[in-house]
Order: structure tokens, then C-alpha cells, then sequence
């Protein structure tokens, strides 16, 4: 049986006992007998504030939507936002609340993904305040071995792409708070609940469990593993497939020919991943209510498939076939496209990324292998 860190509470009595908690959570924080990490606290400590990252941490809230401080109905402990339009940190008046922090989301293991972010944040400004951060660790969905993609550049800093990890990185949440830690020289008083039973070449069919959606948009463990590669097309003009039942898995536009598009991606022979013709109509997001024609990406060997340079090569050969394709502009003036947040580089637009996509995969590798190296001394597993 595979523990995650919420399992091993007990053996940490002496470290919690006795603190004011808050907790990072959401609705993936939950006991291997699917009791919530909140109840847990809440009965067993005194859990004095809930903090919330995107989607709530009840998971009620749209992605992207901001989140107003409130109080939680279930347990009457205050929720304070770490999802607001002007900053998505910790103040001084929530750190005032609590004694220590708790963190215990399921994390993608995917460098888009923004939990991972609310995290690192939240660490930092507990170090600056001397208060103690706890990470219930969870074993990453996508192991511990494969890492995949380029490094996160300097001047590439976003929500979506917060400190210079692959985009595929091969670490547990408490193993990325670990090394930031580290590697910043924050000095927190950091502690991971480390899992139980997990091994790094674990993906999550192996762990035994049953797949909590982390958010309303990764509804499937092969959703996740796809979302690695399939997410830089929300930095295009085509439908990543939000307001389907298959997010990041339908990739597709009005423009789009179905069949000829898959044709051509099978011809690639990209292992562990089968294209089919698909056609859809978003109920929401891009295309909503239009007629789109596309691909359903199918997995068909989780071990063999490399997500982010599928990805990629669909991204070029629609980008190379129809004038129609589009990178989106910056949302706000003076800000980056979001494809160069999501890349954490401005490659993807460059000309020479177009007219030689073996030799961006081959500089993604090199990159990758060299972080992979890196991030084994931070291993805790």
C-alpha cells in the first residue's frame, strides 16, 4: 500500500500538537480513507486558517477565478485567498493567524501546474517570518524518473512558471520545497511527512489509488501526463479542449482538417501515442459554441510516451500547415505572450524553432538531462 504524507500524521504528533494551523489544501487533500486533510486538523489540532489556492480549497472556484477571503461552512475556520489579483502571497495579518503552515496538495509534477507555486511562495514568506512550514508529501502522479523539457529562464517568471524547473521536473512536492529551499538559501524551518511505499518509478496506475482530479481541467491521470505537452496550446489560437470531457486531450480549431492532421501526426510515429480525427464543440474557453476539427491525442503506452515533445511536434506541424494558426497576443500591455510564460523561454515563436524541431527536442533533452542530474540530491525517496 502506498501512504501519502497525510497518512502519516501520527507520527508527528509532537511537531503539530499544540500550534495554530493553516492549511494550504484542496479537494485532493485527503486521507488514503478519503477523510480530507481539513477534517483531520480540525479534529485532531487546532486549525486556526485555511489558505486558498486556485479553484478553492473546497475546489469550487473556475480556473483562474480569484478567490475572496470567507469562512468555511463545515468548520467555521476562516479562508484566506492566496489566489487574489494583487498578490498571491502570504500578509503579515494571515501569518499573525498561525503558529506553522501546513501544505497538502496533489501536485502533476508538471512546471505549468500553479500549486506548486502557491508552495513555494507560501515557504518563502513563512522563512522571512520564522514561522515553520510542514509539506504532506504525495507521491508525483507522473514518477520520479522521466524528466522532460527545457529549464525555466531567467525573465520568464510567471503564475504558470514560477522557478527554473523542467516542465516535466520528476520530483514529489516536498522534494521541490526542499530543494528551493536550498538552493535559495530561504533558511525555513521546513519539515516533509514524507509517503510510504512510493518508488520513483511509480506513475500513478501503479500507486493503487483512485484518481482525485486535482483541478476541473485534469479529469484522468492521462490527462495529466498529456497535459505536459498539450498545455502550451493555450498559448495558441486553437482549443486545447477546455469545455469538452476531454481537456488537453482534444486539440483542435474551426480551420483545422481532422483527418489529414492525424494522418500526418501517426506518420510521425511519436511512441505511446495514437491520434485520432476529432471533431467538438466547446461549451466554453476558445471556440465556445463553434464547430472545431482536430485530434484526440490517445495514450497507448504511459511508460513510452514523451508528452512535451508530442506536444510540440503538434504544435509545429498545425503551426506549419495553416496560416490561420496564431501564438495569442500578451493579455496585458508590456507583459509577455503567454506561450513564452509557458515555454519560459521565447523559443517557440523563433523562426529557427520552426525550420528545425529535431534540434529543439535535442536542446530540451540536454537541458533535461542536465536538471535530472541535479535534482537527484534532493531526492527523498
Amino acid at each position: 500500500m502506498i501512504l501519502n504524507g497525510v497518512d502519516n500524521l501520527a507520527r508527528y504528533d509532537g511537531l503539530l500538537k499544540g500550534k495554530r494551523l493553516g492549511l494550504i489544501t484542496s479537494p485532493t487533500g485527503l486521507s488514503h480513507g478519503f477523510k480530507s486533510t481539513i477534517e483531520l486538523l480540525h479534529e485532531q489540532y487546532e486549525l486556526a486558517a485555511l489558505f486558498s489556492p486556485e479553484h478553492g480549497v473546497r475546489g469550487d472556484q473556475d480556473a483562474g477565478g480569484l478567490v475572496e477571503t470567507y469562512t468555511d461552512e463545515r468548520t467555521g475556520v476562516p479562508v484566506y485567498s492566496l489566489y487574489r489579483r494583487d498578490s498571491k502571497r502570504l500578509t503579515q495579518e494571515m501569518l499573525d493567524a498561525v503558529d506553522m503552515v501546513v501544505y497538502d496538495i496533489q501536485d502533476v509534477g508538471v512546471r505549468y501546474y500553479t500549486f506548486i507555486y502557491t508552495m513555494l511562495y507560501a515557504l518563502e514568506d513563512c522563512a522571512k517570518a520564522g514561522k515553520p512550514f510542514v509539506v504532506l508529501d504525495r507521491l508525483n502522479a507522473l514518477g520520479g524518473v522521466t524528466v522532460e523539457g527545457n529549464v525555466l529562464k531567467d525573465g520568464y517568471r510567471s503564475f504558470v512558471g514560477g522557478y527554473p524547473l523542467c516542465v516535466r521536473y520528476g520530483l514529489t512536492a516536498g522534494e521541490v520545497a526542499t530543494m528551493a529551499n536550498a538552493q535559495q538559501g530561504w533558511g525555513a524551518d521546513l519539515h516533509v511527512v514524507r509517503c510510504e511505499g512510493w518508488e520513483r518509478d511509480m506513475l500513478f496506475p501503479d500507486a493503487g489509488r483512485l484518481w482525485i482530479h486535482p483541478s476541473i481541467g485534469i479529469p484522468r491521470f492521462e490527462t495529466a501526463l498529456l497535459y505536459s505537452g498539450t498545455c502550451l496550446f493555450e498559448g495558441t489560437n486553437l482549443s486545447e479542449g477546455r469545455g469538452t470531457t476531454f481537456p488537453f486531450e482534444m486539440i483542435g480549431a474551426p480551420f483545422i482538417d481532422a483527418e489529414r492532421l492525424a494522418d500526418e501526426m501517426n506518420g510521425l510515429a511519436l511512441p505511446g501515442v495514437y491520434f485520432r480525427p476529432a471533431y467538438f464543440k466547446p461549451s466554453f474557453s476558445k471556440h465556445q459554441g463553434e464547430f472545431c476539427r482536430g485530434v484526440q491525442l490517445h495514450v497507448t503506452d504511459v511508460r513510452a510516451v514523451r508528452p512535451l515533445e508530442t506536444g510540440v511536434s503538434l504544435l509545429y506541424a498545425i503551426k506549419r500547415n495553416y496560416e490561420a494558426f496564431s501564438f495569442l497576443p500578451p493579455v496585458r500591455e508590456g507583459s509577455r505572450p503567454f506561450i513564452d510564460l509557458l515555454g519560459g523561454d521565447d523559443m517557440y515563436r523563433a523562426e529557427r524553432a520552426e525550420a528545425d524541431v529535431p534540434g529543439l527536442l535535442a536542446r530540451f533533452r540536454e537541458e533535461s538531462r542536465s536538471f535530472g542530474e541535479m535534482k537527484s540530491e534532493f531526492h527523498l525517496y
